[in-house]
C-alpha cells in the first residue's frame, strides 16, 4: 500500500485541508498525519516522513536538498499551494523526486476579501466596531460609494480577473496594469503602473512575488497616490516597503490601507502595520473559505490518484527528472528506460 505523510498540524489540517479531502485521500494509501501542534522542521520531516512514498505538504513546509538527499524511498512531494519557493526543486529533481503544486481555487474567496474591505475602507465599519466594542459612540463621518469610484488593479491574473468583473458589476471604473497580460474584457482599461496609481481611489496590490517586483509600492510608489485613495495588499508582503507605508499613512499620503499580508511569519500583515488607525488588516485569510481550500486538497488526492493509475498528474513541474515514481506499480510508458 502506498505511504503518504500529511505534513498539516491538527489546525492545518481543519483549515487548509479538510475531512473531506483526507477522507479521499486515506482511500489512495495509508495516511500519517503531523502530530505536532506547529510545522515541522526539516529535520523533523525526515524522521516523521522516513519510509514514506508520498509526501502532502502544506505551504509553511520547508524542503531543502537536506530533506530530499535524507528520503531515499520518497517518490513524490505535493504541495497543497501555488507557491512552491521554499522547496528546492533542483535538488527534488537530482534525486528523481517528483515535485507538484496545487492550482489557484482562491479566486473568488480572495476578490471577495477585497471588495469586503474596499467597503470597509471606505465607510469606516471597522472603526465605528471597534469603538462601540469599546463602550465609545463613533465619530459619524462621511463614506464613500464603490459606485463611480475608479479601482486599479496592479496584476491581472485569475485574481485580478475576477475582481474587474466585480468592480464593474459595482459600478467602478477599472483599469489594471500587467505588461504580461493585456486587459481585453470590454470596459477595462490597461494603464501604465504610474497612472493607476495616480487616478485610482483604490489600488489594490495583486502582482506577483519576483525579484523584479520586490518593494514596488515604495514611497515614489504612494506619493503618486491621490490623498483621499486607498491602498489594498492581497499579494504578498514583500511587494511593499512597509516603512514607506508607515510614513504614507501617518503624513496623510493616502487616505488608509487594508492588508491581508506582510513581512511577519507566514506572510502575516506585520504588526506595526496592523495596529495602525488607518489599516484594516487580516491574519492572511483572503483565501481560507471552504471552497478554497477544498479545491486546492482535492489537487493533491487527484495527482496521486493519478501517480497510482500511472500517469503523471497535472500540477508536476519537474516530470522529465521524476525517475523516481517509475517504482510505483502500474506505471505506464512515461518514464521508459529511466532508473533511480
Amino acid at each position: 500500500m502506498t505511504r503518504i505523510f500529511l505534513t498539516h498540524s491538527p489546525n492545518a489540517l481543519k483549515n487548509y485541508y479538510g475531512e473531506r479531502a483526507l477522507a479521499q485521500l486515506r482511500t489512495l494509501g495509508e495516511v500519517t498525519l503531523n502530530s505536532q501542534a506547529r510545522p515541522l522542521a526539516p529535520e523533523e520531516l525526515v524522521r516523521a516522513a522516513a519510509r514514506h512514498d508520498i509526501v502532502v505538504s502544506s505551504r509553511d513546509v520547508a524542503a531543502p536538498a537536506s530533506l530530499f538527499e535524507h528520503l531515499p524511498e520518497l517518490l513524490a512531494f505535493c504541495r497543497v499551494a501555488v507557491d512552491i519557493r521554499n522547496i528546492d526543486v533542483t535538488a527534488a529533481s537530482h534525486h528523481g523526486v517528483l515535485v507538484t503544486r496545487a492550482t489557484p481555487g482562491f479566486d473568488a474567496s480572495v476578490a471577495e476579501w477585497i471588495v469586503g474591505v474596499m467597503i470597509d475602507l471606505s465607510r469606516g465599519i471597522s472603526a465605528a466596531v471597534s469603538a462601540y466594542r469599546e463602550g465609545c459612540v463613533p465619530a459619524i463621518q462621511m463614506g464613500i460609494e464603490l459606485r463611480g469610484a475608479t479601482l486599479g488593479v496592479v496584476g491581472y491574473g485569475f485574481i485580478g480577473r475576477r475582481l474587474g468583473a466585480l468592480g464593474l458589476a459595482l459600478g467602478m471604473s477599472v483599469m489594471v496594469c500587467d505588461p504580461f497580460a493585456p486587459a481585453i474584457e470590454s470596459g477595462v482599461e490597461h494603464a501604465s503602473f504610474d497612472e493607476v496609481m495616480a487616478r485610482a481611489n483604490f489600488v489594490v496590490c495583486l502582482a506577483p512575488a519576483t525579484p523584479e517586483t520586490a518593494d514596488l509600492f515604495d514611497t515614489a510608489a504612494f506619493a503618486r497616490m491621490r490623498p483621499d485613495a486607498y491602498f489594498v495588499n492581497a499579494s504578498r508582503g514583500e511587494l511593499v516597503d512597509e516603512e514607506a507605508l508607515i510614513h504614507a499613512l501617518n503624513s496623510g499620503v493616502i487616505a488608509g490601507a487594508a492588508l491581508d499580508v506582510g513581512c511577519a511569519p507566514d506572510q502575516m500583515p506585520s504588526p506595526a502595520l496592523a495596529c495602525h488607525p488607518k489599516v484594516v488588516a487580516t491574519p492572511h485569510v483572503g483565501g481560507l473559505t471552504p471552497q478554497a481550500i477544498e479545491h486546492q486538497a482535492f489537487d493533491t488526492v487527484r495527482q496521486i490518484r493519478s501517480l497510482l493509475a500511472g500517469t503523471v498528474p497535472d500540477g508536476a513541474v519537474n516530470a522529465e527528472h521524476a525517475v523516481r515514481i517509475g517504482r510505483l506499480p502500474g506505471f505506464r510508458g512515461l518514464l521508459d528506460g529511466a532508473h533511480s
